[in-house]
Order: structure tokens, then sequence, then C-alpha cells
């Protein structure tokens, strides 16, 4: 299935998102040092941006992924950004370009999604002061790059593009409390049509964009939405890093799935994602 692996940061993004946003602002565009790690997914404090960043400063390393190399080579024709090394603290790959720009984040937009016409998959998602768009390698191919959109002023602009490498993932062990037979995904395969967050203690937050989360219990099959209960078909399971959500439960989010090959479809309102399930035998 050309979608089974292109999500395999769930989290890991939107922590890089704000990371992006907390880093750009609190570094200089003119000698770019790296700002230290945030600790947490925070807003980041705004600063005051002094000059911007000298032309011809280059961001890269000679191991720019081709998906990322085009994704690049197109926003700067359509933003004419300044390059600038990227600060460390922004944990991207050593393929990322980071680019400056005097206009803001919210015109930006528009302008970035539009250059990329039909490789972008799904819109822009937004966590603070950054946002994220998701872009194919090629049309319906697979997931290839991102680009990341953070303010830095209310004119000024931080755009990071970076390469995703789609790896096979391991399986993990069958936990306990799963049902043989039965498929589920890692809540890293929902990237892009559902977020979740782990609150801790087996609970983990999930909801579709523009939709009630509901709040699910490791090992339980009654979650939450909005003072009421939910009934799930079968219990989510946690194995200590992952959460193990089981394919019949989707539709208590509102989504479905369709079989795609070897995998499935799901469809969570305007965003819709391609994986293969997990079947623990």
């Amino acid at each position: 299935m050309r979608f089974q692996t292109q999500f395999r940061t769930l989290l890991t993004l939107n922590l890089l998102l704000i990371g992006a946003a907390a880093s750009a602002q609190t570094t200089q565009p003119t000698g770019v040092t790296a700002a230290p790690t945030p600790a947490k997914a925070a807003a980041p404090a705004p600063v005051t941006t002094s000059a911007a960043p000298r032309a011809g400063t280059v961001a890269a390393s000679g191991v720019t992924s081709p998906s990322a190399s085009a994704t690049a080579i197109t926003v700067n024709r359509a933003i004419k950004g300044q390059f600038l090394k990227c600060p460390a603290s922004l944990k991207v790959s050593k393929q990322a370009v980071c680019l400056y720009v005097k206009t803001a984040a919210s015109s930006l937009q528009p302008t970035i999604k539009s250059s990329l016409g039909n490789l972008v998959l799904g819109d822009w998602k937004t966590s603070g002061k950054a946002s994220s768009l998701l872009v194919r390698d090629s049309p319906n191919g697979n997931l290839g790059a991102f680009v990341l959109l953070s303010a830095l002023t209310p004119t000024e602009s931080l755009v990071v593009i970076d390469g995703i490498t789609v790896k096979a993932a391991a399986k993990p062990a069958a936990p306990a409390g799963v049902v043989k037979g039965q498929p589920y995904l890692l809540d890293r395969d929902l990237a892009g049509v559902v977020n979740v967050v782990n609150l801790g203690g087996g609970k983990y937050r999930m909801n579709v964009a523009g939709q009630t989360a509901i709040t699910i219990t490791s090992g339980s099959k009654t979650a939450q939405r909005a003072g009421g209960n939910v009934d799930l078909p079968l219990a989510p399971v946690s194995d200590g890093k992952n959460l193990i959500y089981p394919v019949s439960g989707l539709r208590a989010l509102g989504c479905t799935t369709t079989d795609a090959g070897k995998g499935i479809t799901i469809a969570c309102g305007p965003d819709s994602v391609g994986v293969t399930p997990i079947i623990f035998q």
C-alpha cells in the first residue's frame, strides 16, 4: 500500500512544530545559533527579530532527499526566502532546509500550499504559532516531506522543509489484552487523520479535527466523550510505548475504513491515509 508507512512519527511531529516555533523565535536570523531544546511542547514566547539573515547562508547538508530538495526548491520559488542554518534545537534531520521570510505566516500558508499543487496531503495542521503541511513524493504517492511554518514576529516567518524516510517498522510483540486475529493500528499510523495525545496513566485523548475528543483507557472498552460514555467494540491497549488501537474502534471517532490492496484506507473528514493494520497471531 503506497501510504502504509507514511506517518511513522505520531506526536513527534507535533512536538517538533512547537520546538520549531520556540527555537525559531529564540534565534536571531543573522548569525544563527542554536537555542536550548524545549523541555515540553509549550507555546513559544515572542521575541523581536533584529535583522534579516544574510542572503546565501546555506542550510542543508549534501544528503538532502530528492523529495525534500524538490519541495524546498518549489516552496522557495514561491516565497523567495533566504537560507539559514537550521538550529540544532529544531531536531530536524541533516537534510532539512530552513528559510527566513519577511512575510506573515498567515500569508505564506496559501502561497506554499498552492505552489505544491497536488503533492499536498491534507491541509495545514496548526499547533500554537507553528503549522505543518505534509507533501507526497509524487501525485497520489507516498509521503516524502513536510513543511513547518513558524511565526517569528507578525511580519517574519521561519519555514523548514524536511524529508521523511519511509521505513518498515518492526511489529511489537503481542501485549496483554489484544484479541488475536483482529486488526489493530499503532497511534503513529493515525497521524494526519486523528490527533492522539498521551495523557499518562494509560489514558489517551483522541479526536478528528472539528470533532469532540474522546478519552480512552488502555484495557477498557469504555471511552468518555463530553461527560458521557462511548462503548468500543474492542479495548485499546498499550505496550508501554505504543497505543494499540482496534480498527473497529475508528467508528467512534467518526472515521470510515475501506479495503485497499494489502491494507486499508482510513478516512476522517476531508483527510485520509493508507495503512497496513497489525494482526496479532
